[in-house]
């Protein structure tokens, strides 16, 4: 009966010990990417009175690339994150900087690759699991990488000697998913008008 407090403490001082963790990135790191997905998305489709209405074509899909990440310090004004995908055998790279980051683990950045692209650099065959061969994303704060991950185990800065495309890739704002989850994604920073 004697170890059932202990028990009781110890479980209480290990539910503590990962709250702490679940806040911050891991030791010594002020960011953190912590996880990369990819998904096949639809167009979103809006109804508006007041001119014509056209509908997306259903069978089009953009590739969403999602990444959470995690931010140490209370505030920080600035992060760019850098994508680097290969695509059939193409690496396609964008940036997006983002503004005003709060601290924790539940910060996200998004970017996408629109369907005539797709299509496009497939020559019109149809999208199959293999054509995204990995996708690295680097955390950048003034010029320095603070943090980088890849989707598929490989070497770092496996994609540093291919040639890159860019252009293709698009923000969030750039595309029709720009007034959907404002409160999912870190805000992006617009350009001086």
């Amino acid at each position: 009966m004697r170890s059932r407090p202990f028990l009781i403490v110890l479980a209480t001082l290990a539910a503590g010990a990962a709250g702490l963790f679940a806040q911050a990135p891991r030791q010594g790191a002020e960011f953190q990417v912590t996880k990369i997905s990819r998904s096949l998305i639809a167009t979103p489709e809006f109804t508006y009175n007041g001119a014509q209405q056209y509908r997306a074509e259903s069978r089009d899909r953009w590739l969403e690339v999602e990444v959470d990440f995690a931010a140490a310090p209370e505030h920080t004004d600035e992060l760019t994150f850098k994508y680097f995908i290969l695509f059939n055998g193409k690496l396609l790279t964008g940036e997006v900087s983002h503004v005003n980051i709060p601290a924790g683990r539940e910060n996200r950045s998004v970017m996408y690759l629109p369907p005539r692209t797709i299509a496009r650099l497939l020559g019109n065959k149809p999208m199959t699991a293999n054509a995204i061969q990995n996708i690295a994303v680097q955390i950048v704060q003034q010029g320095a990488v603070k943090h980088e991950m890849s989707l598929e185990r490989a070497a770092a800065n496996w994609y540093g000697t291919m040639p890159q495309v860019g252009s293709l890739l698009l923000n969030k704002n750039e595309t029709p998913f720009a007034p959907l989850y404002w409160d999912r994604y870190v805000q992006i920073k617009t350009s001086a008008r």
